[in-house]
């Protein structure tokens, strides 16, 4: 049997297939479907300081080859996870990592110091994607120095596995992991969404509430797989890769590509099994080249 385990840091995954933040809840609401634990890991909806509402419906529309979504990172708040859902799944026998969000570099500490108290929890995955409200609403992750002001100080309060995730939004993505590798990151994960928008055209208005949201989807893969390709020869640490992966070639397409581990995302709204599936694939695939370990693939182009 060909070894599927991989290493983020000093997060140990029994295979390299994660799930996205925001695609798969909290991870119990998919019991009913899979066995949760078989996963390398699980991301959790974005979790921030206090509770959010989200945007305005409609926020949710479908696309050629995708979706656009424009939820706005609604939950609970910290508080309420702590309190609430991490006591329900906290006893997963996978890896269970927060996406932390923020509108302030203060919420990102906040929200950082607190998850990583909790023992069963780690690793965070900081969403340097959101808007810097102190910034004029530029998003964190598309300049350099604001990306190693809020990791800097996410760093100084979070003791466990740091993976950022990089906004695709930018001119050179490569500028942008390095950037977090040197200020402290252990991974990096990407794509994010791609900034896009739809439009009606009998009533000649945008579809979406806040008229631009985050294309995600099978559309995206491609520029997933380039960027996933230049980041993994800029930064050491490990990659992470996500964007319109949807089968296990799509998956193997981007460890060829140089990450170390995947996420599969918009896939769980069409088949809630598929993440188990690519599990199955990859290993399938392994045995059948007659390839030992899943390291002989990662950025084998």
């Amino acid at each position: 049997m060909a070894n599927l385990k991989v290493k983020i840091h000093n997060l140990e995954l029994k295979n390299p297939v994660l799930t996205a933040s925001g695609t798969f809840g909290y991870g119990e609401e998919f019991d009913d479907f899979i066995d949760v634990n078989r996963l390398g890991g699980v991301i959790v909806k974005g979790t921030t300081a206090s509770k959010r509402e989200g945007n305005p419906y409609p926020r949710m529309v479908e696309t050629p080859s995708g979706m656009l979504n424009a939820v706005g990172l609604q939950n609970k708040g910290v508080d309420n996870f702590i309190s609430d859902i991490y006591p329900r799944i906290k006893n997963y026998k996978t890896n269970i990592i927060v996406n932390v969000s923020g509108s302030t570099i203060s919420e990102y500490v906040e929200v950082s110091e607190k998850i990583n108290e909790l023992q069963n929890i780690p690793a965070i995955e900081l969403n340097i994607s959101c808007p810097n409200v102190k910034e004029g609403g530029m998003a964190f992750g598309t300049s350099c120095q604001a990306a190693s002001e809020v990791i800097n100080a996410v760093r100084k309060v979070y003791k466990k596995t740091l993976i950022v995730k990089l906004s695709p939004n930018v001119t050179d993505i490569s500028e942008i992991a390095s950037a977090a590798e040197h200020s402290g990151a252990d991974s990096v994960s990407l794509i994010n969404t791609l900034l896009g928008m739809a439009i009606d055209v009998e009533k000649r208005k945008p579809v979406l509430s806040t008229i631009t949201g985050g294309l995600s989807g099978p559309a995206i893969k491609p520029i997933a797989i380039r960027m996933v390709w230049q980041v993994a020869k800029a930064v050491k640490i490990p990659v992470i890769g996500l964007g319109g992966i949807m089968d296990t070639a799509d998956a193997i397409e981007f460890i060829l590509a140089g990450a170390t581990a995947i996420q599969v995302g918009t896939a769980n709204f069409i088949d809630p099994q598929i993440s188990i599936k690519i599990v199955d694939g990859i290993e399938k695939y392994l045995n059948h080249h007659k390839i030992n370990s899943i390291h002989e693939l990662i950025g084998s182009l």
